[in-house]
């Protein structure tokens, strides 16, 4: 059996910056990739086919897919990226018109889908395909934190809220995780539990490289599927995978004038100025070749690992979803002819949840501290370069807990009491974007890092500011400052700290 897991996550960018750093991530991944993806999943569902893969989005980005100012911004995006097409189709040279006339074709459907589909949110079109089994959701914590550094109780939390904004926005409740970052740490497989969840996502080498079936986690019956690197770097790696080929889409080269990418890669040493010019034809043909590469990469595997195991053997192949289109151009062709490619050859395709129902289940696994980042352990986000965010995280999460504890009415488990709280709600808000694993990854990889840190401190203060004026009893004045703060970043309006985990429970233990 071959399992596709998709991970589609962006931190919260509206409103904090266009270009060359902010909102221009999010419209730039959800033309290229997001739109495509869908479009893919309709085209096969509407044949009749089902759990194609599993697709994991995250709330903090199913947020920015629903919220109104980046419907509006992408609508503008569009439009605007038609203008730049119209502009270098009306260029004197060949190459120029071209490149305009092949953007401004792929511009107009990008805006008719996005205005006949998309015009009331991501929701609606996923729900419509969640309800055709199209795919399997996996879902995540409230901001994508590093969950193994962060305060139990605000774990849990984040988890759970998380998962009911899935529930809230699809009527689905994820019984998957992609855990941000695959990170793992021992007990969080009883806190997973505890929310419902069966199966996880890790990296391969927290499996120890045996990633044919998934595992359950020490003592309990919760499932770690591992991704299968040997498949997953065929497609992308450090250094090589398809991508790269010479006849492919170049990410990085840009036409100036038009903002557009008309180049190909051409060589990995070719300078900018020196790369040919993009050549549809070179790309579809290159495409055809590596779905057949592929394919039988998979099949290969699959016969190999069922003769070491002597079972059936199951293949994750695990990938960013933003690599479909944003990096990769030609990606959602390669992603439709594959998914086709595979069943034609025998291979059956399912999703994490069938690869449980189906038994491919191996043997217990002692997990031990992890993650799918570099060294496949914590120093991307715990690392001496970052050591101020960790610090900067450790004190908010602190200042939050301590004041909400003490300015809540009285425990809140089983059920909830008192009135809800719009300051404590805004307090948990800010202390879960402070810790974002996204400012930490990208300062470790030096992508962005002033901007990552910038976002980081201006949450810290957010939370603080609101901290301070509510544990000295100013109340109108926190209040204030909880109404301003939540209008520049009102995400999860669900989130409701009457759901916090009170202090004697899940603090300092996860079993």
């Amino acid at each position: 059996m071959f399992a596709l897991v998709l991970h589609s996550h962006l931190p919260w960018l509206a409103n904090h910056g266009r270009w060359p750093v902010g909102e221009e991530w999010l419209y730039q991944s959800w033309a290229a990739s997001y739109l495509p993806l869908v479009r893919v999943l309709k085209r096969l569902s509407a044949e009749g086919r089902s759990h194609l893969l599993t697709l994991g989005i995250t709330p903090v980005l199913a947020a920015q897919l629903d919220d109104p100012h980046c419907l509006d911004g992408m609508h503008h995006w569009l439009g605007n990226w038609q203008i730049r097409a119209h502009e270098a189709a009306g260029m004197p040279d060949d190459a120029h018109r071209a490149l305009g006339a092949r953007e401004h074709r792929a511009a107009a459907d990008a805006l008719t889908d996005f205005e006949a589909n998309w015009r009331h949110g991501a929701s609606p079109v996923l729900r419509e395909l969640l309800d055709a089994d199209a795919f399997e959701l996996l879902g995540g914590p409230l901001a994508h934190p590093f969950q193994p550094l962060l305060d139990p109780r605000l774990r849990e939390y984040s988890l759970t809220e998380g998962l009911a904004d899935a529930k809230a926005r699809w009527n689905h409740r994820p019984t998957g995780i992609w855990a941000p970052e695959c990170g793992y740490t021992p007990g969080l497989e009883h806190m997973y539990s505890r929310a419902g969840v069966s199966h996880f996502m890790v990296d391969g080498p927290a499996l120890r490289g045996d990633t044919s079936a998934g595992r359950p986690v020490r003592e309990s019956d919760v499932l770690a599927f591992g991704r299968d690197l040997q498949v997953s770097y065929r497609v992308w790696s450090p250094k090589s995978g398809y991508p790269g080929h010479a006849a492919y889409r170049d990410f990085h080269t840009y036409d100036h004038a038009t903002g557009l990418k008309p180049a190909r890669v051409t060589g990995r040493t070719v300078d900018s100025a020196d790369k040919a010019p993009y050549d549809p034809e070179l790309a579809a043909a290159a495409v055809d070749r590596h779905v057949a590469d592929f394919v039988e990469t998979v099949r290969t595997r699959i016969r190999d690992e069922s003769a070491r195991t002597g079972r059936p053997a199951l293949v994750v192949a695990a990938f960013d979803t933003e690599l479909f289109g944003h990096w990769w151009f030609e990606g959602p062709q390669w992603l439709e002819k594959v998914l086709r490619a595979l069943p034609e050859a025998g291979v059956q395709v399912g999703t994490l949840a069938d690869a449980r129902e189906h038994g491919y289940v191996g043997e217990p696994v002692a997990l031990e501290d992890s993650s799918w980042g570099s060294g496949k352990d914590w120093r991307v986000w715990a690392g001496d370069q970052v050591g101020d965010l960790v610090q900067l995280n450790s004190e908010v999460v602190a200042t939050a807990l301590d004041v909400v504890d003490k300015t809540r009415e009285s425990s809140i488990v089983p059920g909830l009491s008192g009135p809800r709280d719009r300051v404590a709600d805004q307090m948990l808000r800010e202390a879960l974007m402070t810790v974002s694993s996204d400012w930490a990854f990208m300062v470790s990889k030096d992508s962005a890092a002033g901007y990552a840190r910038e976002r980081a401190h201006k949450h810290a203060h957010a939370l603080r500011e609101i901290a301070a004026a509510a544990a000295a009893g100013r109340t109108a004045v926190a209040s204030r400052l909880a109404d301003g703060w939540n209008n520049a970043d009102g995400l999860f309006p669900g989130l409701d700290a009457r759901r916090l985990p009170p202090p004697d429970r899940a603090r300092g233990t996860d079993r």
